[in-house]
């Protein structure tokens, strides 16, 4: 008799894992160990299903590197005992934990699925049910004895997308999350139809985690009117060792002198400012337009189309890497794990 597949699931935090209190009406986390209970459907699946809990779940609203490094660490502690992973996480930053992910496990040839809910496991109504059911079946779909998705993945509402791609834009709808410059990589209908030319390829070489993350990053969005002094103290911030700097377009900013020149100054003592377009589609391409040739000439990072989310946590992981600024700014220019066209 073959082998079933292992899937483990990972209980974080999140609305997915809330039940509704009798009495107040307030949402409370509930027993992971009783989520059968609330889906009877698990019990019909073919697959090996085993989870861990975090003790105290956590909102997502609250997530941290720490955390990130914690579930990076019990992947690695548990890779060689089964073939997929589902992470159930708050859909308020899964998009983060999700890029985190993605570069922290490097050579990765499993399915490590994120997902969660806009409403409670026990609410009638709930999109709880339909996306953990889908996304265990993804992380144990296999094909000749392999898994079909190696990579860090989000499923939400019928569509499954590269985790480092997204971002949640919605935060009323099931549909929650977008993935604009990137296609999905499955679409759940009647059967499960996977997008194979947009699918990671399984790497060949050992599973490596990392675990150095930097967060020492400050964000600059720019809008009309934005003050030099504002300017100045995000980028003199003590201690920061890289910008996310969000632009208009495709990556232009002002030309006042005294923002070039305070850019270039914080680049002149070896802080990394990478730009990100403030768009939700479409990406960075620096010296399209005069309004961006100047962040060229003084060194800027061009980012192309990294989402937020991804370019925050590149940066925690590059910083958190035993690396040159040169070698830093080459990766950060480089696709790693899929995150850049």
């Amino acid at each position: 008799m073959p082998k079933k597949t292992s899937v483990l699931l990972i209980y974080t935090g999140g609305t997915i894992g809330m039940m509704q209190d009798a009495r107040s009406g307030e949402l409370k986390p509930f027993n992971f160990r009783a989520l059968t209970q609330q889906i009877p459907e698990l019990g019909k699946f073919d697959i090996e299903l085993s989870s861990v809990s975090f003790d105290q779940p956590i909102d997502s609203s609250n997530m941290h590197p720490d955390v990130w490094i914690r579930l990076a660490e019990m992947i690695r502690d548990n890779y060689s005992k089964h073939d997929g992973f589902v992470i159930l996480h708050g859909s308020d930053t899964m998009s983060f934990t999700a890029s985190a992910l993605s570069f922290m496990l490097e050579n990765l040839a499993k399915p490590v699925v994120l997902t969660g809910s806009q409403l409670p496991i026990g609410i009638i109504r709930t999109d709880g049910k339909e996306n953990l059911i889908t996304a265990i079946e993804i992380a144990a779909a296999q094909q000749n004895g392999k898994p079909v998705v190696s990579e860090v993945c989000i499923y939400f509402e019928y569509k499954l997308y590269r985790g480092n791609r997204t971002f949640k834009y919605n935060s009323q709808h099931f549909d929650a999350f977008k993935s604009p410059n990137y296609p999905a990589l499955a679409e759940a209908g009647v059967s499960i139809s996977y997008n194979k030319n947009a699918l990671m390829p399984p790497s060949k070489k050992p599973l490596r985690v990392h675990t150095g993350l930097n967060n020492d990053i400050a964000v600059l969005r720019l809008f009309p009117g934005i003050s030099k002094k504002i300017t100045s103290a995000i980028l003199n911030t003590p201690g920061v060792k890289a910008v996310v700097l969000e632009t208009f377009g495709a990556g232009n900013a002002t030309t006042q002198p005294w923002f070039t020149a305070e850019l270039a100054a914080a680049i002149k003592k070896g802080i990394i400012v990478l730009n990100i377009t403030q768009c939700l589609e479409g990406r960075v391409i620096q010296g399209m337009y005069e309004t961006s040739s100047h962040l060229k000439k003084i060194g800027v990072v061009g980012g192309s189309d990294l989402t937020f989310e991804s370019a925050v946590t590149k940066l925690m992981f590059l910083l958190g890497q035993k690396l040159s600024i040169t070698q830093r700014i080459k990766l950060l220019t480089t696709s790693l794990r899929g995150e850049m066209s």
